[in-house]
């Protein structure tokens, strides 16, 4: 009972005024006097910033009750609503009580209004009494001193007062176990790493770990976070961590610390939160942020501000949630730093320094793109949750009883999955929470079983949370509502208007939201957020899955993937973090109950929502995502428990899966591996930039499909190096493990030693970039015995010493399975050889050797060491020599870049026999001196070994290369004769076994030469000696070239460089009688080029990457050395006539044949005819070169001279006065024409005759060539005129010379006066060739071709005298000459002779449309008789032959009497082609459309020609009434003897009329029917008429599909053709049995020569047939694509072997592998053979080139699209040059590489006549195909034939 002053009291309190229920008031008063400390709670949730003291309490714990109603009641309606609801939902009440309760103060309507505060009724904010106006600044003002004191004592009273709030603010933060989760009942510090440069001094290791054994409140070390190097400006630490890592938790830990007087650095300390933050709108200067809204002094704000501003180095502004800021800081400032801008421009100016300097500032955020107003400076530190030690930690303090604490440690430890999950030290809570009241009364497992995932540890914790047996569904998606809106609009803190009180109330009696004071400058106001963003998505989640109102689509529209890049682009992220996670982990089958009983539908609804989620997540998992992308997708996937999904997801993955550049937990490698699971292939994972949680890698434990694993990250450190050693022994397929760029330490290196041998399977090991030292160096290479698969091992940029370096040299000689060892400046890499791989590789040679002995050598393994910039002295190669003599064979040496200098240096070389190295020794950069390079010199020459030795001392090279031994050279050789198993990226050991010297720019001397030439002497095979880049000069020229017989037979000397003038050349020249071997002089006087060389193989000493000899496959090959002129090429010197006079003179000693290359600026006349002059006495040259000389004018004639001056001249070239080639006969070569080329020289008129004259004294000119000049009209009107003087047998080129048609009518009226002309063509085009060929005698048969000449009708007339008078021309053809209609009539009328044929051709657009009439009409304009008329409409030509005198026929006289009734102009014109053509041979219609009148004409035509014999019209379009006029007329022609109808677009029908016409035609020796359509009964009278044709030679039938039936019936007649010699019977679906048939006959075609069936399916069969029988005289064969097999192809190469007139075989396009023909006896005159696309591979190959040899007759062997490859290439290198007149080879579509090229290039170079060979799509490489064509240009490997057109008549 309450008593009376109570009462009164009561109901005289405004409070009870307002309520005006006096006994509903005295019940709510009564009822919460029984439980003080729930409604203290309630308070405390409603209002969180009010102080709640004692000294404003009454002791009466009634009277207290009354005042703290009165402060909710003060909140407003919608806090006093929400309190009623939490009072009912709670408490243990009444109904009596709960209903009026509810009733009355549960809604809007029973609460009285009030005058309301907020910020809408005050539009002027009132400051706190004693803050003043911003623009009042704290401490603007001097202030006496009298009053510093009391400023003083102000803020410390202010800094009291904070302290003092902050500890009752957590004062009451430890209630019971099983509490809701508002109130973390433990703290454990979780796991922080430094990051960037920003570690503290003192601090160790990068993590700050602390003490997770210590009792609660025991400090953990968190001064480190505020010890950092920034002693000036700014200083910001950042802590970042994803969601549920504790950030919040640890921002009001460091408060309650604070307030308990551990952080004793700091005098005040201010915590805002972000969110709250948000809210406010207006601008605040910081006194309104520091005393508005966190804590009001009592007294004095300016002087408050003013202390914390000179004393803001023990200020801490702590700020939650930066990365739920809303609105972006502005990129740049205008305003001063006191005025007044939003929260985060004040957060930035805190940052920055502009607002109280020196302050110590910390946010917290999640990773991710972090705003821009951060200061780059800003220290970051990572927050990475619980490792294991903590997770107990926690849970051994969450529960109180040791039975319940191991328990759960148990469940736990049990379930890794669980025990992975707790890493989160949210989701660690929510699973402790739930297994609290799980634990009793279950068994072991079953616990952890509802906490499989991370969504079903939330589902369990609602379930937990909620009242026992009863769901409160309604109130479950009323929150779910809410959360879903928050998360679209970017809200986490709600207010009376967005949320529902009991949906308010429900959350907040669950712990699952909590309240905070929003507070604003003059106004505050009650805000609710969720307890974790993380739940409000969960609750959103829910909504999506249970709510009807969102259907599948909108459902699927959430399931989305976001990329968590480390950027500072950004300035906010987005809310949605987990919520996709969410709603997978909801689409499980085991929340499929409570969803049900949620959303209350059947289970079957919710499954549809479920695999709609399921479906969602396979689509992402068949796009190529991002690493960040794949980490959520692997955590979304894990949620489902759908293994099918799993598995899907995990073959999706990439084979190389990169993750950069994102922060990644030890939950997300833990997704990641349970995804990895379900997948069968390997993978590749690559870390690079992440930053890592140390304890990241156990996630890793016993994944068995990673296959490479590599991380990159300078943020991994011992414990990381410690946590990756307790996994690599459990991912058994690991096979490359990289760990670079980190900071681990001796005690990560000996961790990671441990554990590696534990790894048998590792085949690579990267440790690159960890700033190693000597004793972790040491210590890693000690595992490599323990590592019998490893491949390399890479240490680079580790800091080792000389000592560890030699250390490590002994481990490389004395480990059996390391086969390099390279050490640069900072690389430290092993390369080693598993045993079993080098037995493997070994095995062919083992196979070569052959005796126990041999193979026990070859087992012995090669050493590389590559020892390069590492500061090794003399003592170091001493030490280094003795471990190497007792080490393996070496490959390579390379000490390049030490200190070695001249003692070494010769340490070295002479050490390098007992070494046996076999490829390099390099000493480069080492401080050698000249006199160390001679004894070096000294020290090799005497090697057997040795191949090449290069000293410079000028570049600091010193290089030694080594060929094999003599017997492992004999392998190498053998091994050159299988081509098939080598590529053109040939192995070194082929090197070249003739020495090379090279000591270039040493600064040699010439007193230095008898020193060197006596060290050379010692050398038993030098056989290259380059001396370049020195200073010899001409007198150590002249020495040098009296010591080099004492040198042996050299291959090249290289004396560039060398200050050398011509006096130098002319004791080198001598050189050519005194050394047997010198055969090449090329002297470079500008360039300074100067070489010597032999006749070796070694064509080119400068160019780098020229083609490989491969001298052992070429002597395989057969392949001789090539015999070749002494050469001596003079470039770029002054030649004056003395110096040419005294060059000759040295010359004419030489022995030869000889080649003189000579290259200077200008050449003057004298100085030629000096040379010239000389000539005769040089009887061994044979060619002489002047190239890029400036010649005069007068040069041609001086160079033509030289035929009368010189009889030996065969052929003098000049080109552009720049350029002159003279070619001498040998002695034995005394007889051949002579050839004069002089191009472009600008000759003119003036030039001809004196030309001509000299030309005249030539006995035999064979060709001249006056090309590209200036002769004009003029010009070569006198050379015509000169022409019969001049001896020309050949050709007379005379194009390009600015002629007209004066010149070309000047050439037929001169044919008359040249009797040896046999041929001209000129083209006064585009081309402008003008090409004139002469007979040795006279001509009786002249052609004349003119083109493109546009003769006008003034030229008509002298162009017909002028042919009139050619009486030996027998063809003219007029192409394009603008020739019209009109003046080829009145040619033809003009043309007359005495006697002869004359072939008149004229190709011009108007003739293909003129038509068939009037080109006859044109034709009976001729003078002459024409006796034979070809007509081609496409073509556009128009050829008739005339006969002369015209002759009267009397039968056509007879027949023209007969059709003189016809009348009209058809009648005219027909008595006119009667009278022309009555001795009318041939008539050929090609192309043509042929109308009726033409018919008609032809059909009188053709009834007038008694001598017509041939008859063709082809591919063309006849009407039917046409083709029976034609028919009709070919009726009466019985003595023809060809008929060609081929191709024409006829009917069936039309055929069958037209074959008609061959009745009676028993004089038919050619018959071509081809491309008609042969019907049956077509056929039937075809065959009839064939049987009465015992003349036929030839018969055409192709393409006419005439079957097995038509061949048949052929085969019936063709017996009886006994002079048939060819028949074409191709592509006529001829099968097996029509062509069984045929084969039976055809031996009875005595006299057939060719046979062509192909394309026709007849099958081995029919080749059976033919081989039993085949013509004695057959000349071709043609059966491409008959579906033959090897067994017919075989059996037909043996029946054609030996045939005598065999000329053409085709088999192509057949399947013939295995059987190819090939001949034993030989085809002597078989000129082609084409097996294309015949499957012929390297095996089959070998017989069908020997066959080849058979042939000599070949000329094109066509063998593309097979499946050769370079042993066959070989094989066709090996026969080439035995084949003499092969032209042409194709090779394209093989398998040839450019080993196989140059082998074929090599074949053509030894005199081979050939002159293409294809090799177009095969698998050669672009630059080696340049290469190799630049070295034989008939190589051609272009998709078109490149081969040049031959002019006519050459």
């Amino acid at each position: 009972m309450m008593n009376q002053e109570a009462r009164a009291g009561l109901l005289t309190d405004p409070i009870s005024l307002q309520l005006g229920t006096e006994n509903l008031c005295r019940c709510l008063v009564r009822l919460l006097s029984k439980d003080p400390e729930w409604l203290s709670a309630k308070v405390k949730f409603f209002l969180p910033n009010m102080d709640l003291g004692s000294g404003d309490q009454s002791p009466d714990p009634t009277q207290r009750v009354i005042q703290q109603l009165s402060k909710l009641h003060t909140q407003g309606q919608s806090t006093w609503q929400e309190f009623i609801h939490c009072v009912c939902m709670e408490l243990d009440i009444p109904l009596d009580l709960e209903v009026p309760l509810l009733s009355i103060w549960g809604h809007g309507d029973g609460f009285p209004r009030q005058l309301d505060i907020g910020e809408e009724s005050q539009p002027d904010p009132q400051l706190h009494p004693g803050l003043k106006q911003p623009h009042q600044s704290c401490g603007s003002s001097p202030r006496p001193k009298q009053f510093k004191k009391q400023e003083q004592e102000l803020a410390k009273r202010y800094l009291q007062l904070l302290r003092t709030s902050a500890r009752q603010r957590y004062a009451d933060r430890t209630p019971r176990p099983g509490q809701p989760l508002a109130f973390p009942q433990v703290y454990i510090p979780p796991i922080l790493q430094w990051s960037r440069a920003s570690a503290p001094f003192d601090a160790q290791e990068g993590a700050v770990t602390g003490d997770p054994k210590a009792e609660d409140g025991t400090d953990v070390n968190i001064r480190n976070l505020f010890n950092t190097k920034a002693n000036r400006g700014p200083r910001v630490t950042v802590l970042l961590g994803k969601a549920g890592m504790g950030k919040t938790t640890l921002a009001h830990w460091l408060c309650q610390k604070w307030a308990d007087g551990q952080l004793d650095r700091f005098q005040a300390l201010f915590l805002f939160e972000f969110r709250q933050l948000n809210v406010i709108t207006g601008f605040l200067t910081l006194p309104q942020l520091l005393f508005d809204l966190y804590l009001r002094p009592e007294a004095g704000p300016e002087a408050v501000f003013e202390y914390l501003q000179e004393n803001a180095n023990g200020t801490l502004l702590i700020f939650d949630g930066l990365d739920e800021v809303f609105h972006p800081c502005p990129s740049k400032e205008t305003a001063g730093p006191e005025d007044p801008a939003s929260a985060l421009t004040l957060f930035s100016r805190l940052c920055r320094g502009t607002l109280l300097p020196g302050c110590w500032v910390m946010a917290t955020s999640r990773p991710g793109k972090l705003p821009a107003c951060l200061p780059t400076e800003v220290a970051t530190v990572h927050m990475w949750g619980f490792d294991g030690p903590r997770v107990e930690e926690y849970v051994s303090r969450f529960f109180s009883d040791q039975p319940s604490q191991e328990a759960a440690l148990a469940e736990l430890r049990a379930d890794r999955r669980l025990w992975s999950m707790c890493a989160l030290p949210a989701l660690c809570q929510v699973a402790c929470l739930c297994l609290y009241h799980l634990l009793p009364g279950s068994s072991p497992g079953q616990s952890a079983a509802l906490l499989a995932t991370m969504t079903q540890n939330y589902v369990q914790m609602v379930l937990t949370l909620s009242p026992p047996g009863f769901l409160p569904a309604e109130s479950l998606l009323g929150l779910g509502e809410v959360a879903l809106r928050g998360l679209e609009t970017g809200k986490v803190i709600f207010f009376a208007g967005d949320i529902p009180p009991p949906v308010m109330a429900f959350g907040a009696a669950l712990g699952l939201m909590t309240s905070c004071v929003c507070m604003g400058p003059g106004h505050q106001e009650t805000g609710y957020a969720f307890t974790h963003l993380s739940l409000q998505e969960f609750f959103a989640a829910l909504h999506l899955m249970a709510s009807p109102q969102v259907d599948k689509d909108t459902l699927s529209q959430h399931v989305t993937l976001t990329s968590r890049w480390v950027q500072r682009s950004k300035a906010r992220l987005g809310l949605i973090d987990h919520l996709p996670t969410f709603l997978a982990g909801l689409a499980s089958c085991a929340c499929r109950p409570f969803l049900s009983l949620l959303a209350q539908q059947d289970e079957a609804w919710v499954g549809t929502k479920q695999a709609a989620v399921v479906q969602a997540l396979r689509k992402l998992a068949t796009r190529r995502l991002t690493g960040p992308k794949v980490v959520e997708l692997c955590h979304c996937v894990g949620e489902t428990q759908v293994p099918e999904l799993a598995g899907f997801t995990a073959q999706s993955l990439p084979h190389q899966m990169p993750f950069h550049n994102f922060l990644l937990t030890y939950t997300d490698l833990a997704a990641l591996t349970n995804i990895l699971g379900h997948r069968d292939a390997p993978i590749h994972l690559d870390f690079e930039g992440c930053p890592l949680e140390p304890r990241c890698p156990e996630a890793l434990a016993g994944c068995g499909q990673v296959e490479n694993l590599s991380f990159k990250s300078r943020k991994c450190g011992d414990a990381f190096a410690e946590a990756l050693s307790r996994c690599l022994p459990t991912m058994g397929s690991l096979k490359k493990l990289g760990l670079a760029g980190s900071k681990i330490t001796a005690q990560g290196v000996s961790h990671l030693v441990q554990a590696l041998p534990l790894c048998p399977q590792l085949e690579e090991i990267s440790f690159r970039d960890n700033q190693l030292k000597d004793w972790e160096v040491l210590s890693i290479v000690e595992v490599l015995p323990c590592l019998p698969r490893l491949r390399k091992l890479d240490l680079s940029l580790s800091n080792v010493s000389v000592s560890t370096l030699l250390s490590l040299t002994n481990v490389a000689v004395t480990c059996p399975t390391v086969r390099m060892l390279q050490v640069r400046k900072a690389d430290l890499i092993f390369l080693l050889s598993p045993p079993t791989e080098t037995a493997t590789e070994l095995q062919g040679d083992l196979d070569l050797r052959g005796n126990a002995n041999q193979r026990k050598e070859a087992q012995r393994r090669s050493l590389a060491l590559r020892l390069q910039k590492c500061q090794l002295g003399v003592h170091d190669v001493e030490v280094l020599i003795a471990q190497l003599r007792e080490g393996p064979h070496l490959d390579e040496v390379d000490l390049s870049g030490n200190q070695l200098e001249d003692e070494g240096c010769q340490l070295m070389a002479e050490a390098a026999p007992q070494l046996h190295i076999a490829r390099k020794l390099d000493l480069s950069s080492n401080g050698l001196s000249l006199a160390g390079a001679c004894r070096v010199l000294s020290a090799v020459s005497t090697y057997r070994t040795l191949a090449e030795l290069h000293v410079s001392l000028l570049h600091k090279t010193v290089v030694l290369k080594f060929a094999p031994e003599p017997e492992e050279q004999e392998v190498i050789q053998k091994r050159a004769a299988f081509p098939g198993s080598l590529t053109f990226q040939m192995p070194s050991e082929l090197l070249p076994c003739a020495p090379r010297i090279r000591l270039t720019h040493c600064a040699l001397q010439a007193q230095h030469l008898e020193h060197l030439c006596k060290a050379l002497g010692g050398s038993c095979c030098l056989r290259h000696l380059d001396l370049s880049g020195n200073a010899l000069g001409d007198k150590g020229v002249a020495l040098l070239a009296q010591l080099l017989p004492g040198l042996g037979a050299l291959q090249s000397l290289n004396l560039s460089e060398n200050d050398l003038s011509l006096d130098a050349v002319f004791s080198l020249t001598q050189c050519f009688s005194t050394l047997p071997w010198l055969v090449h002089l090329d002297f470079s006087s500008e360039s300074q080029r100067v070489i010597l060389r032999g006749d070796g193989r070694d064509r080119d000493l400068s160019a780098a990457g020229s083609l490989p000899e491969f001298q052992a496959g070429a002597q395989f090959l057969g392949f001789g050395q090539r015999r070749s002129s002494r050469s001596f090429c003079l470039r770029e010197c002054q030649l004056e006539p003395l110096s040419l006079s005294r060059l000759c003179e040295t010359l004419e000693k030489c022995p030869g044949p000889l080649e003189v290359k000579l290259s200077c600026k200008v050449l003057s006349d004298q100085s030629l005819e000096t040379l010239l002059h000389h000539l005769p006495r040089l009887p061994e040259l044979s060619l002489l070169q002047l190239t890029q000389m400036e010649l005069s004018p007068r040069s041609p004639l001086l160079l033509a001279d030289i035929f009368s001056l010189c009889p030996r001249v065969q052929k003098v070239d000049l080109r552009s006065l720049h350029h002159a080639t003279l070619h001498f006969r040998s002695s034995e070569e005394q007889e051949g024409g002579c050839c004069g080329r002089f191009t472009g020289c600008g000759l003119n008129q003036e030039h001809v005759e004196p030309l001509c004259w000299l030309l005249s004294k030539c006995e035999d000119l064979s060709q001249l060539d006056l090309s590209a000049n200036l002769l004009g009209d003029a010009g070569l009107r006198c050379l015509l005129e000169c022409l019969p003087q001049v001896p020309i047998s050949g050709s007379l080129d005379l194009s390009h010379n600015g002629v007209s048609q004066e010149s070309v009518l000047y050439l037929v009226e001169t044919l008359p006066s040249c009797p040896r002309i046999r041929e001209a063509s000129v083209n006064l085009g585009s081309k402008q060739s003008f090409w004139v060929h002469f007979s040795r005698q006279e001509e009786a048969r002249k052609t004349l071709r003119l083109s493109e000449c546009s003769f006008g009708p003034q030229h008509v007339p002298r162009l017909a005298t002028g042919l009139s008078q050619a009486l030996r021309l027998t063809e003219l053809t007029l192409t394009q000459c603008f020739l019209g209609l009109e003046q080829l009539t009145i040619l033809l009328g003009l043309l007359k002779w005495p006697a002869g044929l004359l072939t008149l051709r004229v190709e011009e657009p108007w003739v293909g449309k003129a038509g068939v009439l009037t080109l006859l009409e044109v034709c009976a304009q001729a003078s002459g008789n024409v006796t034979e008329i070809s007509i081609s409409e496409t073509q556009q030509q128009l050829c008739i032959q005339l006969e002369f005198p015209h002759q009267e026929n009397p039968e056509a006289t007879t027949l023209r009497l007969a059709h003189r009734d016809l009348g009209a102009h058809h009648s005219l014109l027909a008595r006119q082609l009667m009278e022309t053509c009555a001795r009318l041979r041939q008539l050929s219609l090609s192309q043509v459309n042929l109308c009726e009148a033409s018919a008609l004409l032809l059909q009188s035509l053709l009834l007038s020609l008694s001598e017509l014999k041939n008859f063709r019209l082809t591919s063309s379009c006849v009407s039917s009434s046409a083709l029976a006029h034609l028919t009709s007329g070919l009726s009466h022609c019985h003595h023809l003897e060809e008929l060609d109808l081929s191709n024409n677009q006829l009917g069936e029908e039309g055929t069958k009329v037209l074959t008609g016409a061959l009745e009676g035609k028993c004089w038919l020796k050619r018959l071509d029917l081809s491309h008609l359509p042969l019907g049956g009964s077509t056929l039937a009278a075809l065959t009839r008429g064939l049987s009465h044709m015992t003349l036929l030679q030839s018969l055409r039938l192709s393409h006419n599909q005439i079957g097995d039936t038509g061949a048949q019936n052929l085969a019936a007649v063709l017996p009886g053709l006994p002079e048939l010699r060819k028949i074409d019977l191709s592509a006529n679906g001829i099968g097996p049995a029509g062509g069984a048939r045929l084969a039976e006959c055809l031996p009875l075609c005595r006299h057939l020569e060719e046979l062509m069936l192909g394309y026709n399916a007849l099958g081995d069969p029919t080749a059976l047939g033919l081989a039993r029988g085949l013509p004695r005289h057959l000349r071709v064969l043609h059966l491409t694509s008959s579906h033959l097999g090897p067994e017919g192809a075989l059996s037909l190469g043996q029946a054609l072997d030996g045939c005598p007139h065999i000329e053409e075989i085709s088999l192509a396009e057949n399947n013939l592998a295995g059987g190819v023909p090939h001949f034993h006896l030989g085809l002597p005159l078989l000129r082609q053979i084409d097996l294309v696309s015949c499957e012929i591979d390297n095996q089959t190959a070998k017989p069908l080139t020997a066959s080849f040899v058979l042939c000599p007759a070949l000329e094109e062997i066509m063998l593309s699209w097979n499946l050769l490859g370079d042993e066959a290439a070989a094989e066709l290198a090996r026969v080439l040059p035995q084949m003499g007149r092969l032209k042409r080879m194709d090779l394209e579509k093989n398998r040839i590489t450019a080993y196989g090229a140059w082998l074929l290039a090599e074949g053509l170079a030894q005199g081979s006549g050939i002159q293409v060979i294809r090799l177009w799509n095969n698998p050669i490489h672009p630059e080696m195909v340049e290469r190799l064509q630049s070295q034989e240009p008939r190589l051609d490997f272009a998709f078109f034939d490149n081969q040049p057109q031959v002019p006519h008549g050459t």
